[in-house]
C-alpha cells in the first residue's frame, strides 16, 4: 500500500487541541478534509513531518513541539516595511507601536532604519505544543 511522501497532495480529516487541558482549536468536521501538499511549506512543520510515511486511511495521534508549530512566544515572524506604507494607523510611527494588518494579525514595531520598520507579528498560539488527532483520506502521487 502507498505511503505518503513529500510532494504528494493529500487530504486528511485531523482534529487540533491543546494536550494540557483537550480543548479543541480547530477541526475539519464540518468544513471537509484539509487538502495540502506534503512538505510545500503549506502546513507547520510538524504536521508535514507528522503525515510522512502515513498510508490510505490511517489514522495517528502526534503532539507537535513549539518549535514545530508556531515557534516560541518570544520570537516572532519579522518583515521589513517602509514606513510610509503602514497605512491607517493615524499614529505616528515608533518602535513599540502595535499594528494589525488586513488579515488580522497583531505585530508591533521592534526598530525604524532610514525609514524602513521592522514588524514583528507573533502568533498567538506560540509557545504553545500542539497536539493533532490525524486521518489520511486521499492521496494524490506526484
Amino acid at each position: 500500500m502507498e505511503k505518503v511522501s513529500k510532494g504528494d497532495r493529500i487530504k486528511v480529516e485531523y482534529i487540533g487541541s491543546f494536550p494540557e487541558d483537550g480543548e479543541v482549536f480547530d477541526e475539519s468536521e464540518g468544513r471537509g478534509p484539509l487538502e495540502f501538499e506534503v512538505g510545500a511549506g503549506q502546513m507547520i512543520k510538524g504536521f508535514d513531518k507528522a503525515v510522512v510515511g502515513m498510508k490510505l486511511n490511517e489514522e495517528k495521534d502526534v503532539t507537535i513541539p513549539p518549535e514545530e508549530a508556531y515557534g516560541s512566544a518570544d520570537e516572532g515572524q519579522k518583515i521589513e516595511i517602509p514606513v510610509e506604507r503602514i497605512a491607517g494607523q493615524g499614529q505616528e510611527i515608533k518602535v513599540g507601536t502595535p499594528i494589525a494588518t488586513t488579515t488580522g494579525q497583531v505585530g508591533k514595531v521592534t526598530a525604524i532604519n532610514n525609514g524602513i520598520a521592522t514588524l514583528e507579528f507573533v502568533h498567538p498560539m506560540a509557545g504553545r505544543s500542539l497536539h493533532f488527532w490525524i486521518k489520511v483520506v486521499e492521496i494524490e502521487k506526484q
